[in-house]
């Protein structure tokens, strides 16, 4: 049996998918599985030894180029698969379900969207409400079939590229703490001021401190504002490869992070994570296991705004320097460092 997955989401969302697809391979542990998510993420997947092929499909319309576009669909549509299960239920996902074709397509009913949309699958269920875990709200999707829940703690799963130990060996040649500063909204970034107190609070510790931000000139200029602040800090280069930025993740002691992609990477990569958490709720994006901690901000209507928090008071400036330095020590507690 053939069975298509699809995520066309962001690249949380694709890490946060990885323990339905382990689902849904022990539950047909014959089938031959396939995923396909936006270019961009292929890297998170290429690696996972439950998957046959990962596809990649451009997410962007000003990258589309036709003709390519047409051989991709002509190729899917070759694999005649048996089943297909959209995770997200967005607009792209429904339409490249019914275009593909699998015999029995699985989707979920989610509001907005084109009218008719239900009407690419051949199933459908509601989604589960928004109070649960996002890795149970996407597993929700997969109780049509019946495939049941998992037996322990579901674990995003995320493999480095092995071609990219080297370089990454390089970049970070100690085991460290990774800090990330940006995400794609704002609003969810702690202040620069509040990295530098925390940085100063590190300075006890025998570990090395390695600051990163995203690819974006935005998210660049986060890491020059900082350096200004701390120059004599160290500061990863700016990853064109997220194969590179993967490898070199899986080599740090922990990550700290606001909620963004790196987060859920790190924890697919049974590196410790703090999660820092402002206009998003940890109790929906938080990574789960013992080593893994989050802290929320205060109450603050800042996720009705698009992507800058337009209040004097933001939520993501309430988690203090004091609180994530606690946070690293009870860490250092249970899971003691080891440096190579």
């Amino acid at each position: 049996m053939k069975i298509l997955a699809i995520n066309f989401k962001y690249l949380g969302d694709v890490a946060i998918m990885t323990p339905s697809l382990r689902a849904i391979k022990e539950f047909y542990p014959d089938c031959e599985l396939h995923v396909l998510v936006s270019e961009e993420a292929v890297p998170l997947l290429k690696q996972n030894p439950h998957i046959e092929r990962v596809w990649g499909f451009p997410r962007r319309r000003k990258e589309i180029k036709w003709g390519t576009l047409k051989d991709i669909i002509h190729d899917l549509r070759a694999q005649r698969f048996d089943r297909s299960v959209d995770f997200i239920g967005n607009d792209r996902g429904a339409i490249l379900s019914r275009i593909i074709g699998a015999k029995v397509r699985l989707g979920p009913l989610v509001p907005k969207g084109f009218l008719g949309r239900k009407w690419c699958y051949t199933e459908c269920i509601e989604q589960a409400d928004d109070t649960r875990h996002e890795i149970i709200r996407t597993w929700n999707v997969l109780t049509a079939w019946e495939i049941p829940f998992f037996p322990q703690t579901p674990r995003v799963e995320i493999f480095p590229d092995p071609e990219y130990e080297e370089a990454a060996s390089q970049l970070l040649p100690k085991r460290g703490i990774v800090c990330h500063l940006s995400t794609s909204q704002p609003k969810k970034e702690w202040p620069i001021q509040y990295w530098v107190e925390f940085f100063e609070k590190c300075s006890q510790l025998d570990l090395p401190i390695y600051f990163t931000s995203g690819y974006s000139p935005r998210e660049q200029m986060l890491l020059s504002e900082l350096k200004q602040h701390i120059p004599s800090a160290t500061y990863l280069p700016r990853f064109d490869s997220l194969d590179l930025f993967i490898a070199t993740l899986a080599k740090a002691y922990c990550l700290i992070s606001p909620d963004t992609a790196p987060l859920h990477m790190a924890a697919g990569l049974g590196i410790p994570t703090i999660g820092l958490f402002g206009p998003t709720a940890s109790s929906r994006w938080a990574p789960l296991g013992r080593l893994h901690q989050a802290l929320q901000g205060g109450l603050c209507p800042c996720s009705g705004h698009l992507h800058v928090c337009q209040h004097s008071n933001r939520c993501i400036d309430q988690i203090k320097p004091e609180q994530v330095w606690k946070a690293l020590q009870t860490l250092l507690k249970v899971h003691p460092v080891f440096i190579p």
